[in-house]
């Protein structure tokens, strides 16, 4: 009679653990991907946003899978008006990501956005806890950043 909600909340605490656990690494990885940002590395070498989003891959460890990582920059006149906000997923008919993410990184004294987002699986839910927050079953990891690129 103990064992199933024992198993449960082990299930749970692991499967909770790892999610915070790759949101740490999202994290990291946006904070560094930035840097390239905000120090002209990127503008200056042309790179298109499928290229910049490869450089954020670099930076994660093999639990991603690099298509699944949507970017989306956005440059902002103030701090106090930039959009940090969650942005909305939508889905197609086939239940791929159908938004156009936006790649603005800007030039030397612009503040940019930048928002790394990746849908996590999420496995079955039991006892009712559930980390889903996407309608297809998954988890929303969003890293964020906001910066002011160098001059």
């Amino acid at each position: 009679m103990i064992a199933l909600p024992f198993i449960a909340i082990i299930f749970a605490t692991l499967q909770a653990a790892i999610l915070l656990m790759a949101q740490e690494y999202l994290e990291t990885a946006v904070e560094k991907a930035g840097r390239l940002v905000l120090t002209g590395q990127a503008q200056s070498n042309g790179w298109t946003q499928a290229q910049f989003k490869q450089q954020v891959c670099n930076f994660l460890p093999v639990l991603f899978n690099c298509n699944s990582l949507m970017v989306n920059m956005q440059t902002a006149t103030t701090f106090s008006n930039a959009n940090t906000s969650s942005p909305s997923v939508t889905f197609n008919s086939s239940g791929s990501v159908s938004n156009q993410w936006t790649y603005q990184p800007g030039n030397p004294g612009d503040i940019v956005v930048l928002q790394v987002m990746y849908q996590w699986p999420v496995f079955a839910s039991l006892l009712g806890f559930n980390l889903a927050n996407l309608s297809n079953g998954n988890h929303l990891l969003i890293a964020t950043s906001v910066f002011k690129n160098e001059p």
